[in-house]
């Protein structure tokens, strides 16, 4: 960076940080918000898979969700990682909540957070059985492999190392789900379930993209954080879905 840009310009323009002590302020406040809802999205995400294990039908699915279950921890702890060196207490930050609490199955949250908790909404529904699980892990799992094409471009160059690390291995997360949900709808007595399931996580995934027209976009856009709009995302995920769904007669 030049001595004569200003850091804004020089982010705008697609410009690199590459450690703690040259971000500035207000993007620190937004990056570190940013690699906390990760975090507590993939502890929250961790935890409800570990209760899904039990759910299981036979080994191979016992093995997929014990192996999502422990890629989603890791990937939590490299990220909180990164928040360390910006002084983060990580011992005391993966204990401040409860990461398998749920809420009734029928609340509405909408796109909101819970107090300090910055899991995504949808990760503080319970899951009901393995179908349930499937079902929520192939929406939210495609959802998370769109989110991770912004993820992996953000301007702090260690988080974004760290997030092209672990975007392989969430969209394999998506495919084990897929081949779980292929299994169920090979019968109808499945397909309905699977349908009733997709009906009701489907709207609760999408509320996980925000809303359309979101001021804090320009903000995490000037920054570099952020490159594609919400409404954006949200209708390449939808795309995706409908893709999916319609190849499994779903």
């Amino acid at each position: 960076m030049s001595d004569t840009m200003n850091i804004e310009d020089y982010l705008a323009q697609g410009g690199v940080l590459t450690a703690p002590g040259n971000v500035p302020a207000r993007y620190r406040g937004e990056l570190m918000r940013l690699m906390a809802s990760f975090v507590d999205s993939e502890l929250a995400a961790s935890a409800g898979f570990a209760g899904s294990i039990n759910f299981a039908p036979g080994i191979k699915e016992r093995i997929a969700a014990s192996r999502i279950t422990l890629e989603k921890a890791d990937h939590a702890e490299r990220v909180l990682a990164v928040m360390e060196t910006f002084g983060t207490d990580a011992n005391r930050y993966q204990a401040q909540h409860d990461w398998a609490a749920r809420v009734a199955r029928d609340a509405d949250l909408g796109a909101a957070r819970s107090g300090g908790d910055m899991r995504l909404s949808v990760l503080h529904y319970p899951i009901t059985g393995w179908t349930d699980a499937v079902v929520m892990n192939v929406l939210q799992g495609l959802a998370t492999g769109v989110q991770m094409t912004e993820l992996t471009r953000v301007s702090y160059g260690p988080l974004a190392e760290v997030f092209r690390e672990i975007a392989p291995r969430e969209a394999r997360h998506a495919e084990l789900g897929l081949e779980g949900l292929e299994r169920i709808a090979s019968t109808e007595a499945g397909k309905a379930a699977a349908r009733d399931a997709i009906a009701y996580w489907r709207p609760r995934v999408a509320a996980g993209f925000g809303v359309a027209g979101s001021a804090r976009y320009e903000t995490l856009n000037g920054f570099g954080l952020r490159h594609t709009p919400n409404e954006q995302l949200l209708s390449r995920w939808e795309t995706l879905v409908a893709e999916h769904l319609a190849a499994l007669d779903l």
